[in-house]
């Protein structure tokens, strides 16, 4: 056919047609093809020619019969595995760990079958399937290992967890067999007892109807109506998702109820880490004998300890957040006020032991942003080298040298196995004055200067340029 497609045949002949193909999509491409290539397909003993449309018109019928009789073969071929395994017998494929082929049927494997046994009393002691896993390579349980073709080695491995669910939910082992969502009685024996299997099956049934079933809802940010910015605006709750994930943030409700203006002062912060934040907050100024002692009239060092050690120590995060009565942000400062009454029932003591007027925590916080993840940190943050910008600068250096050396873009781009654009916007980066690159080498760099500004706003030249340009992130 490649000669056809270069033009180098004018017919193909042949004596005589038994089967050209038993698809008729198949043939329908072959005559597109010796088309296209001005050819045709000739049997000087019956008259077939697809030069002719009565010659394609005879192959056409030919070829119908073939595709009904293999269509037909297949329906008897499907039927009788069927009738098989309705009667229980094992019909080829990859046979199942704990079992030997043997002829229409199966057998014990001992060695094997202890493994399958030990799965399934894991899986009934421990319940779920991460646990059974680590259990099981604990113990060495592992798979079993095939040799293909070419002399291939595959299996004699731990067991993951699809492995383990197939082998817990393969009715084999009970003694029967599926086909397309039946079940019959098979004829080989069984390694699980049947009732142990059915006990198996309802547990795993009961695990996927709490991870699988009807969606949970949406967990209700417990800081709702507690948090506001520096301008006395709310900080409501929002939410994205990215690759199936919920994603919850704390944002100024004037971002929502006014989306025609960008509104630059406005907040927008991941809720997990802010919360965290707060629960930081709150177990450190706990854990300070003194601070509770402000906070609580006539109450003993031991009785402090007694109190407070089992709250600030707590990672109940909700128990903490339960604490706040108003939280305030503005930038560089994070002031959480404590609501008497949650603190009394924390401490078990009395609400008129409350002294209302050491409820306030204050704390300084920063934003370390690199690209689009943002960070808060607790006091002043701590020096963080932005790795993916080091790595870029260094790819600029050594792109620069090249180019200098003579080779061009798209031939850096082909050694590097990267894109020629890709090398146009980060060589700029080789040019950044040597006091920047000492700031970003010890992570003392703007907290906006990262590869993507740099790469979208430009590496000016001059050193000076550059100084006045990154003064302002």
């Amino acid at each position: 056919m490649q000669a056809v497609d270069d033009n180098r045949v004018d017919q193909i002949v042949v004596y005589k047609i038994d089967r050209l193909t038993r698809s008729l999509a198949d043939f329908a491409k072959l005559v597109e093809r010796l088309d296209q290539a001005e050819a045709s397909f000739v049997s000087v003993t019956q008259s077939f020619n697809t030069a002719t449309s009565m010659g394609r018109l005879t192959l056409n019928v030919l070829l119908s019969f073939a595709q009904f009789e293999r269509e037909v073969t297949a329906e008897r071929i499907r039927d009788k595995i069927a009738a098989s395994k309705r009667k229980g017998l094992w019909i080829a494929g990859n046979v199942p760990l704990g079992y030997q082929a043997d002829g229409r049927t199966l057998k014990i494997d001992a060695d094997e079958a202890s493994t399958v046994r030990a799965l399934y009393d894991l899986y009934l002691e421990h319940g779920p399937i991460r646990v059974v896993k680590k259990r099981a390579k604990d113990l060495g349980l592992r798979s079993r290992q095939r040799v293909r073709g070419a002399g291939r080695v595959s299996g004699g491995t731990p067991f993951d967890r699809g492995h383990i669910h197939h082998i817990l939910s393969n009715p084999i082992y009970a003694g029967r067999i599926r086909h397309k969502g039946q079940v019959f009685e098979g004829q080989h024996p069984a390694i699980i007892e049947p009732d142990v299997w059915d006990q198996v099956q309802q547990m795993l049934e009961g695990g996927a109807a709490k991870s699988r079933g009807a969606k949970k809802k949406a967990g209700r940010s417990p800081l709702t109506g507690k948090l506001f910015d520096e301008t006395g605006d709310r900080l409501t709750p929002s939410h994205s998702r990215k690759s199936g994930k919920r994603l919850r943030y704390y944002i100024s409700h004037r971002l929502v109820k006014d989306r025609s203006r960008k509104h630059p002062d406005a907040w927008r912060l991941p809720a997990e880490q802010l919360e965290s934040l707060i629960v930081d907050l709150i177990r450190k100024k706990l854990s300070q004998p003194d601070i509770v002692t402000a906070m609580v009239r006539d109450i003993s060092a031991s009785e402090i300890t007694a109190r407070s050690d089992g709250l600030h120590s707590s990672k109940n995060t909700q128990q903490h957040l339960r604490l706040v009565e108003r939280a305030d942000l503005s930038p560089g400062t994070l002031t959480v006020l404590l609501s008497s009454d949650e603190l009394s029932k924390a401490l078990d003591c009395g609400g008129d032991r409350i002294n209302a007027d050491e409820l306030t925590l204050t704390s300084p916080f920063r934003m370390r942003r690199r690209g689009v993840e943002l960070k808060l940190h607790l006091g002043d943050a701590p020096a963080e080298v932005d790795r993916a910008l080091v790595q870029n600068i260094v790819n600029a250096q050594k792109w620069m040298a090249m180019i200098i050396a003579g080779k061009t873009f798209a031939e850096i781009a082909e050694s590097e196995g990267t894109s020629k654009r890709r090398v146009q916007d980060v060589v700029d980066l080789a040019v950044l004055a040597p006091d920047i690159l000492d700031a970003i080498a010890n992570g003392e760099q703007p907290e906006g200067l990262t590869s993507d500004h740099l790469i979208k706003s430009g590496v000016p030249a001059r050193w000076s340029n550059q100084y006045a340009q990154f003064a302002k992130l």
